[in-house]
Parts: structure tokens; C-alpha cells; sequence
């Protein structure tokens, strides 16, 4: 890996490689975290087939987060049964999930959820969902995710969406899917590279670069209509696009009076502004979530390495010290840490994370081509791009590099995510 692929005129050599037209991510969990929560997820009473789909989704999803140990539940528990208690107290569950599915004369069904705390014996929620045959998934994730949070403290991300870009011979495509890799559908597709998307903090558009204009420029994409809109075509190249936490701006990388420079423009593409000056190269931008800075990948110092600057401008602060190589700045949803990827002394590029209070970092991968980090939005886990076997993949780790997962597809790479926000 060389600093010159972070600027966006060599971007059309990146190595995006062969994935097919249908292919859908698969999930392997490689590592789990310590002191997993032990909970019991029963089979679902009602509509059988609909039922067993919901709880079979449900355990995947918490067992995929690393977080809980799933316990045999025994038989099916509707949500207005009292749980066996001491049974699942002997089997080990500190809590149980019980459900029930009721087909409507609409044709859609109302799920009744029960979660229940075992050692207490006391009701922790009871939930119900309105849903069609067609939302299944979706209603599964979001089951996942008031479990998550009732049991956690924290948001569950089972809901959102990934984007990432993968390329078969001739054709490049920009897809969605869900956080588990299912449902997994094509934004856009061309025959000229797609890079950089990222997601708007709504959750309803993409920005990201194209090539299709034989030159690289910045697009926001509304995701529902399919519309988009050039938000950065200047004279040289437009790369790199990073949303305001608010959503009105982006910061982008344009080349239009020289070298890679930062810019602010609005999201409808007026108003462009230079926040940063250096004699080096400067790029891939992201917003701290305070919006008060911005990070930044810069040589201005001789090698690559990581500073930020007042998004109002102003001088820029170098941010790290160790390595003579650090880029791709990508801070946690709580401002408090920072992601980005180190070259070590052996020359592997691996995802390190920072504690922004203390500048103590922790490596938390032991590949050696990694890119493109990328925080789920509760912070929990980092999303990226890697290499394993000489074939990209996308992978996850946790902030704490305990829980580790490796996104793929059969003979096949992707590159280039990005992990949507929460959206409620």
C-alpha cells in the first residue's frame, strides 16, 4: 500500500476485485467476547413457518454481536406464558425470549414478543410488531434489537445497512445490505470505478465517487427515488466525500487549484469552501461528531499521518506520533476514539484504534492488507477491508478486538464499506 493510492487520481487502479451479480455476503464468526450473556431465545408460537424464520434470525443476530451465549430454551414459550424459570435457571439463561405469531385478515402478521428476566422472574419488555410476509428480516432485526438494548444499555445495530462496492469483469456496483449481509441489493452500477460512498446521517442517501464522467466526481444518491445529484465535479479531480453530522455538507477532496486539498461544499453542491492549506497532499476527511473538527490524512509532514483542523478552519493539528505511516482517520460515534490503519515495522497495514484522551493505541487485527475502516453506529464494531487467502474480504472486528467476523462471498471479493447509521 502506497500513500498515493489515497489520492483519488490513481483510484481507478485500486484493486476492486471479481464478485457475482447475486452474491450475497455470508457472516463467519471467528471470535466472541468474554463474560458472554447467557440468554435462552425460544421457538415462537403461531404461524410455524413465519415464527421459526423470526427466532431463527434473532439468534443469529445476537450471536453474531459476540455479546451472548444462546441457551437451549427447550420447548416453544409463547409471549403470554409464564417462562419455565427454574428450568432455564438450570440451564444456565439469565434471560429468556418468548414470542408468538397471529396471522391478521390483512395478511400480515402481529408478533407479540416477551423478554423476561430469569433470575428475578420479572417481565423486561413485551413488544409487538405489525409486519408482512415480506418484512420478516427487518422485523426479526428490530426484535434483535430491543433485545440488544434491554439487556445491554446500548443500541443494537442489527437494523441498519452496509453499502460497499464490488466489481465483476466490466462492471462495478454500489450495494446495500443489511448489517448481516442479507438482502443485499445494487445503487448503481456502471462500467467505470465506484469509490468512497458514505452514508448521510438520515440514512437516505449516498455519497460517494464515479468515473462514468472519465473523471472522478463526488454524487449524493437519494436512495429511496434512485435521483442523484453532483455535489463536486471541478476542474481536476473531486474524491473522498464525508457528510456533516448535521447533513448539509460534505467535505471533499478537490485538486482544482493544484495539489488534494480540503474543501466544504454544500450537499446540493453550491458553495464551496478551502478549510485547510498545505504544500502536501491532504485527504480522506471525516467529521468528529461534534462537528467541531475534521481528521485527515496528510503528508504535509514528510510521511503520511493523521491531523485535524477546526471545521471553520484554522491551523491544523498533527494527531499521531507513532509509525511513519497512519491514515484514513475514522473517529467512534462518541468522539472518543479514533480508527485508522498503521503500517507496522513488517510492512502490514492493520486496524489500529486510538483512545483520543490518552493516544494509547491498540492494533486490533492481525492481517496485513487492511483499508477502509468503518464504525457501526452504537461503536461497538469497525467494519473493513481486508485480505485473507490473496482474496478481498470485509471483515469486523470490536473496539476491544475480543469479537472478530469475516463478511464474504464464495470466491469473491468486495471492498469499500461503510456501516449506515441508526435510524429510528
Amino acid at each position: 500500500m502506497k500513500f498515493n493510492r489515497l489520492v483519488l487520481a490513481c483510484a481507478a487502479g485500486l484493486a476492486l476485485c471479481s464478485v457475482t451479480a447475486r452474491a450475497q455476503l455470508t457472516v463467519e464468526i471467528t471470535g466472541a467476547g468474554a463474560n458472554r450473556l447467557p440468554v435462552a431465545i425460544a421457538d415462537f408460537t403461531g404461524e410455524r413457518i413465519v415464527a421459526q424464520a423470526l427466532a431463527s434470525v434473532v439468534r443469529a443476530d445476537l450471536e453474531r454481536s459476540g455479546l451472548f451465549r444462546l441457551i437451549d430454551a427447550g420447548a416453544p414459550l409463547a409471549d403470554s406464558a409464564t417462562p419455565p424459570f427454574e428450568d432455564l435457571k438450570t440451564r444456565g439463561a439469565d434471560a429468556v425470549v418468548g414470542g408468538s405469531v397471529v396471522p391478521g385478515a390483512d395478511g400480515r402478521y402481529e408478533t407479540r414478543v416477551r423478554l423476561s428476566d430469569v433470575p428475578k422472574q420479572t417481565v423486561l419488555g413485551n413488544p409487538a410488531y405489525l409486519h408482512s410476509g415480506v418484512q420478516l428480516r427487518a422485523t426479526a432485526h428490530r426484535i434483535a434489537d430491543f433485545i440488544y438494548e434491554k439487556l445491554t444499555g446500548e443500541p443494537g445495530v442489527f437494523s441498519t445497512r452496509i453499502a460497499y462496492v464490488v466489481k465483476s469483469t466490466g462492471r462495478y456496483e454500489l450495494k446495500i445490505a443489511d448489517a448481516d449481509g442479507a438482502n443485499d441489493q445494487a445503487a448503481l452500477a456502471s462500467r467505470e470505478p465506484i469509490i468512497s460512498p458514505a452514508w448521510s446521517p438520515d440514512g437516505t442517501k449516498l455519497a460517494y465517487v464515479s468515473f462514468e464522467a472519465k473523471k472522478p466526481v463526488v454524487y449524493v444518491h437519494d436512495l429511496a427515488s434512485g435521483r442523484r445529484h453532483v455535489a463536486a465535479n471541478f476542474k481536476g479531480s473531486n474524491s473522498a466525500p464525508a457528510w456533516s453530522p448535521d447533513g448539509k455538507q460534505l467535505a471533499v477532496v478537490l485538486t482544482k487549484d493544484g495539489g488534494s486539498q480540503l474543501y466544504l461544499v454544500n450537499a446540493d453542491g453550491s458553495g464551496v469552501a478551502r478549510i485547510a492549506t498545505s504544500s502536501g497532499i491532504d485527504t480522506e476527511p471525516r467529521w468528529s461528531p461534534d462537528a467541531h473538527f475534521i481528521y485527515f490524512t496528510s503528508d504535509r509532514g514528510g510521511s503520511p499521518q493523521i491531523y485535524r483542523v477546526p471545521s471553520s478552519g484554522g491551523p491544523a493539528e498533527r494527531v499521531t506520533f507513532e509509525g511513519s505511516y497512519n491514515v484514513t482517520p475514522r473517529p467512534s460515534p462518541d468522539g472518543k476514539s479514533l480508527a485508522f490503519i498503521a503500517r507496522n515495522s513488517n510492512g502490514r497495514f492493520q486496524l489500529a484504534l486510538m483512545d483520543l484522551a490518552t493516544k494509547q493505541t491498540q492494533v486490533l487485527t492481525d492481517s496485513a492488507k487492511d483499508e477502509s475502516p468503518s464504525f457501526a453506529p452504537n461503536g461497538r464494531m469497525i467494519l473493513y477491508a481486508t485480505e485473507i487467502g490473496g482474496r478481498g474480504v470485509l471483515a469486523a472486528v470490536s473496539s476491544d478486538g475480543r469479537v472478530k467476523q469475516k463478511l464474504s462471498v464464495q470466491a469473491a471479493d468486495v471492498r469499500e464499506p461503510a456501516w449506515g447509521p441508526l435510524v429510528r
